[in-house]
């Protein structure tokens, strides 16, 4: 099935037909957009009220278990259509969008947000969708449903980070025949990257990356942002993590003082989405720069981690 050509014809007429998504890519279509400097990084900034429904929300237990799922069809609005991808997801168009062409790839069951057993899949809806970046949130790095596992998508071109990442200072950790595992940290935010020409290898040092990352008490996989899409130009799979360790900052909240923001993985890719109208004026990179600080995973913590990683070198090998 050609899933770009099925896609298009899924977004035009989910804008047509149904309201809601109508006028929210309208309004996109007019956001405010400020640009600030950091590092080797451009961050974007786009002022989005629409978001707020996602920034605000409440994912501690007891509101999930009182709310019905929004990712459950049904739970979802007659006019919210999908096309089926494989026997496990359905992929819709986000009523939310950050993105020009922003989509929502969720499981057909209600099951927890975990990543382990999808990186297979999150590697082939990339090389199925090559126009789109594919982005996982972790259930408590910005995922606003994280009792329901799923995966969203954007247009590769209004991310920062896809653009940005072959030219930035990458330190080489460990290169075989099928790709690459890197560390870079001039950013802004630190993150691993990793570049293979096959999805075996890409899957493998996803995996391996991850179960040398710690796991919070009570949690049941790292706290992680992760981006992936397919380079059409080089043929391959760009996959990027962002090692967390922090849900909210400090500041999280509405009123004098505070920021409406809950980062997720396009914070990290480079695109924040602000809905409060006063942070999106008032942001400086400085500010910007200490949120990534307080959230992302200090590098005390990361240097113990590549000290893992160099002791476990033959474990990271290509078998």
């Amino acid at each position: 099935m050609d899933y770009s050509r099925a896609i298009d014809r899924l977004i035009t007429r989910q804008l047509r037909d149904w309201d809601l998504a109508g006028r929210n890519y309208a309004a996109l279509a007019g956001v405010e957009m400020r640009r600030l400097e950091l590092g080797e990084s451009t961050i974007v900034l786009q002022y989005n009220p629409a978001r707020r429904r996602s920034s605000a929300a409440a994912i501690d237990r007891q509101s999930l278990l009182s709310r019905k799922c929004f990712l459950c069809c049904e739970n979802q609005p007659v006019k919210q259509k999908a096309i089926l991808w494989g026997e496990r997801y359905k992929i819709q168009v986000n009523p939310y969008p950050i993105f020009e062409r922003h989509l929502t790839i969720a499981d057909l069951k209600h099951v927890p947000q975990r990543l382990a057993d999808r990186v297979g899949d999150m590697l082939s809806l990339a090389r199925a969708l090559p126009n789109f970046v594919v982005f996982y949130n972790g259930p408590q790095c910005g995922a606003s449903a994280p009792d329901h596992a799923h995966f969203q998508a954007g247009a590769k071109g209004e991310m920062p980070l896809c653009g940005e990442l072959t030219h930035a200072t990458t330190h080489m950790l460990a290169d075989g025949d099928e790709g690459f595992i890197g560390y870079v940290d001039t950013m802004g935010r630190s993150c691993f990257t990793i570049e293979t020409s096959t999805q075996r290898a890409a899957e493998r040092y996803v995996l391996r990356l991850l179960d040398l990352l710690p796991v919070p008490d009570r949690a049941q996989e790292p706290m992680v942002n992760v981006l992936c899409w397919w380079d059409v130009t080089d043929c391959i799979w760009r996959v990027v993590v962002f090692p967390r360790r922090k849900h909210r900052p400090a500041c999280y909240g509405e009123g004098e003082g505070r920021l409406l923001v809950s980062p997720a993985s396009t914070e990290m890719g480079g695109l924040w989405a602000i809905s409060e109208q006063k942070d999106f004026e008032s942001l400086t990179a400085g500010q910007l720069q200490a949120l990534y600080d307080e959230l992302c995973m200090p590098r005390q913590d990361l240097a113990s981690v590549l000290t893992a990683f160099y002791q476990r070198w033959d474990y990271l090998q290509p078998i």
